[in-house]
């Protein structure tokens, strides 16, 4: 990757028309949503958090399973400046997000060309009834009211495949982009990270992290926190 510095980057996303966004847990953390495995993540000190979130664990210790989901809720969170500076560029250029978050925050910024790649968590519904509940009556308890069955979030668990409909989604918005900028992720979780294959050669790749990424395309590369990156661009000049 070659290392730029802040105006280049700006100037890469202010000239491209047709820009797609992958983010990752980086881009919230600035909400007061920590990411999975630092030592301030929700990982950290968990014993086999896989399994607390994989589709064994709800379906056979569903109290476990619940206990631990809880813990990923953080309803007062707000987007901060790089989900709503994309939600704005969104309103003057041809943009897509595609982002591996499951906290909602692109959603409630305004962003409406979105993929979740993984889900959303204020996504619930019945497994047993299929009925749409709200995340609010989820959060106290998950039991359906009206029929006794087990309310789930709308996430991608371990164990389970994603949807074929958000892949094909996905690859069809990398594919048209003609810059393609990675925000906030360690790039490592497939397949989200293979997506950047179905890249156009002529597309251009920005990386805005506080590390490098393993990445084998030429790619620009700016370390840096992205929240001071988004908060320096001018949208309004665009």
């Amino acid at each position: 990757m070659q290392t730029i510095d802040e105006k280049k980057a700006i100037d890469l996303i202010e000239q491209a028309q047709k820009i797609v966004f992958l983010t990752g847990a980086g881009v919230s953390t600035a909400s007061g949503i920590p990411d999975y495995r630092s030592l301030s993540g929700i990982y950290h000190g968990i014993e086999r958090p896989e399994y607390l979130l994989s589709q064994t664990c709800m379906r056979e210790e569903p109290e476990k399973f619940y206990s631990f989901v809880k813990t990923m809720y953080h309803p007062k969170a707000k987007p901060n400046r790089i989900h709503l500076k994309i939600a704005e560029l969104e309103k003057v250029k041809d943009v897509g997000v595609i982002s591996q978050n499951i906290d909602g925050l692109h959603k409630a910024a305004g962003t409406q060309h979105l993929v979740n790649f993984h889900g959303d968590l204020y996504d619930c519904y019945c497994r047993k009834c299929g009925q749409t509940i709200s995340a609010k009556s989820y959060l106290l308890s998950d039991q359906h009211a009206q029929c006794g069955g087990q309310i789930r979030p709308n996430i991608v668990l371990y164990e389970e495949g994603l949807d074929e409909q958000v892949i094909a989604t996905a690859i069809k918005a990398i594919a048209a982009a003609e810059l393609i900028v990675i925000v906030g992720t360690s790039f490592q979780v497939h397949p989200f990270c293979d997506l950047i294959h179905y890249a156009s050669s002529q597309a251009e790749i920005l990386v805005i992290n506080q590390t490098p990424i393993p990445l084998n395309q030429q790619a620009y590369f700016l370390k840096e926190d992205a929240l001071r990156v988004f908060e320096n661009l001018m949208i309004e000049e665009l």
